[in-house]
């Protein structure tokens, strides 16, 4: 059954994490990391990549998120070709790009507590990968391109449901750390996984028919290119070092000053903007109360506007209906009046009858007793009845129309009744429905004055936010600035001391001669070495004693830590090339030659005749011991150094101004860095002097 997952909202705090850090990784002077961990992602923005593209970014760091997915839509994993460092622990990866390999730079990649359950074949590709963790997921099996990651140190597949290793595992020269689940291994089997990566390796390498060596001994490709700089000496003289220290210092201090006041200026800027926002705030504020004031002013008058209109066309109604009602019952007064008169015409009519009866009766009475002729009676008769006939007639059809007349009357003020109650119902429904449209008009734009009142406290409330946090880093600056001008006071006193020192130490080199200071830097620089730390003179005892032989030989036994640092023998000597040579230090290139040759010859006379009896070890120290300076002169030579008691004076690093100097530089000798500092300088920070070698100093 298919899982659909619903995005889930990042919170405003989460949100804000990730504007901060955002701009923080776009701003002048940023480092190369970009961290927008625990911002409850769902997917990582575009704006990520494009920054990771444009900056260089070389640390991406993205632990703790909600992501299934590495790559969003419409990017491309070639935004990310600069990256070395990828951090996607804790999230909800499912599987990763099927061209991770396109990432040629990368050489960390951390995927622990995921839900991948495969890894795709292109890894292989990532030829710089030092440390691999896949901790923690649902892995089966690893693909064989594994066996391709050459400079592949540490690999984590604990917590997994991989039960064999891919046997091209063993290519892998130099693989320092392996951690997985031994108790579920199959093969190799759980006694192998049990004890260490080195049995593990060792049985991989029988099963493939190769021959097991050592991490230590290929880790030499791996460490990362020095850039094969030589040393030179700088034509500058300490005076003019001296000069330009001086002018550096004080330009530098310039610098701080003027962005001390431009910062000043800056703060009092932001203040003023701060107020200014402020007081704009408050009047829009002010003016959205009064425009919400006069917004509920004006619907409560239109309300009462319109219920009076309602109350007054609602009276006029009952008005015009009672009127309709009198009128109906005055008309029908007037119909039940002539209906009366119908009547009563009627009975006059029946009376009428009567008296033609009684008149024909007379008529016939009085014809028999007047003797009346025929002729005239008819005629009289006709005449009579013709009048009678004609008055019926004549009251007949005046009551007919009367009738029809009182009918069409009374059918119009029928319709003239529906017709205006209907209308009167229009405009009615019509009054209630523009109440209605008003109502909803009116919170509408309540509603939207509200949702704006809403926009501007949360722009206010943010603006707040900023200002607090900037307010706060302002006084966290002010602090630094406070201890940097300490410490800028301290290191200028300290600064005229070394000056009056320098001073005094010239003064003494320019009365001795130059044979006595070569003398001198060579009788420092032999008590130097023999203040080398216990671990080196052991290493240094560890090496083939032939080596140390033919490097006393050539008159390089300052090589002899180099060589026991990188424990390089005679066999893998005779597999290295000049350019080998000058990646360990080695940078003489008629040195480098006569080194490789000499190694030739001894292995290729070894190989003839059997193998020659060590010799005695009083003898090998005797060839170690070599001095490399010259014995000192008959006559006594006084150095023009300060005495024994301050050579090895307790000072603190130039750089960091915080740990112990641990380092000395040569050729120049100075003392002035800790051992994390030095590592990325190439030339000294007192004299400017390139550095051909950095030795480290142990006070016992």
């Amino acid at each position: 059954m298919p899982l659909f997952f619903r995005k889930r909202k990042p919170s405003e705090e989460a949100r804000k994490r990730l504007e901060y850090q955002m701009c923080l990784a776009k701003e002048a002077g940023a480092d190369d990391i970009l961290d927008i961990s625990k911002c409850e992602l769902s997917e990582i923005p575009y704006g990520a990549f494009a920054t990771c593209k444009v900056l260089q970014k070389k640390v991406l760091i993205v632990h703790t998120n909600h992501l299934t997915s590495l790559l969003p839509k419409s990017c491309s994993l070639l935004s990310l070709i600069t990256i070395k460092v990828l951090d996607l622990h804790d999230n909800q990866l499912s599987a990763l790009p099927d061209d991770i390999g396109q990432l040629t730079a990368l050489q960390v990649l951390n995927v622990e507590k995921n839900q991948l359950t495969y890894l795709p074949r292109s890894i292989g590709n990532l030829i710089q990968l030092q440390t691999l963790n896949v901790k923690d997921n649902k892995l089966k099996e690893l693909p064989d391109t594994v066996g391709e990651l050459r400079s592949l140190r540490t690999l984590d597949i604990s917590e997994n449901d991989i039960q064999k290793l891919p046997q091209l595992l063993a290519h892998v020269r130099t693989l320092e750390t392996l951690s997985l689940d031994a108790a579920s291994m199959v093969y190799p089997p759980q006694e192998v996984c049990s004890a260490g990566t080195q049995a593990i390796q060792q049985f991989l390498c029988k099963e493939s028919g190769l021959e097991y060596y050592p991490p230590s001994q290929y880790l030499l490709p791996v460490l990362e290119q020095d850039g094969g700089d030589t040393p030179r000496d700088s034509p500058d003289g300490p005076s003019d070092r001296l000069c330009r220290e001086e002018v550096e210092w004080q330009n530098r201090f310039s610098d701080y000053e003027k962005r001390k006041e431009q910062k000043m200026l800056e703060k009092l800027e932001f203040e003023r903007r701060l107020e200014l926002g402020q007081r704009e705030h408050a009047q829009l504020l002010q003016q959205s109360n009064n425009q919400k004031d006069e917004i509920l002013q004006t619907v409560k008058e239109e309300q009462s506007r319109l219920e009076q209109g309602l109350s007054a066309r609602q009276r006029y109604l009952d008005a015009e209906r009672q009127r309709l009602q009198e009128q109906l019952k005055q008309t029908e007064q007037n119909i039940s009046s002539r209906i009366q008169k119908l009547l009563q015409e009627n009975q006059r009519q029946k009376k009428s009858s009567e008296i033609l009866k009684s008149l024909e009766n007379e008529r016939i009475r009085m014809e028999q007793l007047m003797s009346i002729t025929q002729e005239e009676t008819e005629n009289l008769r006709r005449r009579e009845i013709a009048s009678a006939m004609q008055r019926m007639l004549t009251e007949s059809c005046k009551s007919r129309l009367v009738q029809m007349a009182y009918e069409s009357q009374r059918q119009s003020l029928v319709q003239q009744a529906c017709s205006s109650m209907a209308e009167m119902d229009e405009r009615f429904q019509q009054i209630l429905s523009w109440q209605q449209m008003d109502q909803n008009k009116a919170i509408s734009q309540i509603l939207q004055e509200s949702a704006m009142q809403k926009a501007a406290f949360e722009a206010l409330q943010v603006k707040r936010d900023l200002m607090h946090r900037q307010i706060r880093n302002q006084e966290v600056i002010a602090e630094q600035r406070w201890a940097l001008s300490s410490l800028l006071q301290q290191l200028l006193k300290e600064k005229t001391r070394r000056e009056e020192e320098l001073r005094e130490i010239l003064t003494e080199l320019e009365a001795k001669s130059e044979t006595k200071q070569e003398n001198y830097w060579l009788i420092q620089y032999q008590r130097l070495l023999n203040q080398k730390p216990l671990s080196l003179k052991l290493q240094e005892e560890g090496l083939e004693r032939q080596l140390a032989a033919l490097l006393v030989d050539l008159s390089a036994e300052h090589y002899l830590p180099l060589f026991a640092h990188h424990r390089i023998s005679l066999d893998t000597l005779s597999r290295m090339s000049p350019a080998d040579l000058a990646k360990v230090g080695v940078s003489e290139a008629g040195l480098q030659h006569e080194i490789l040759r000499r190694v030739r010859e001894l292995l290729a006379a070894a190989r003839i005749r059997p193998e020659l009896p060590n010799p005695p070890k009083g003898e090998a120290l005797e060839a170690l011991e070599v001095p490399t300076a010259p014995e000192e002169l008959p006559e006594p030579a006084t150095p023009s150094a300060p005495p024994a008691e301050l050579e090895m004076p307790t000072s603190e690093c130039v750089v960091c101004l915080e740990r112990e100097a641990q380092m000395i530089f040569l050729n120049c000798g100075h003392v002035c860095c800790c051992h994390q500092c030095c590592q990325p300088l190439r030339t000294c920070p007192l004299c400017r002097q390139e550095i051909a070698q950095c030795l480290r100093l142990y006070h016992s």
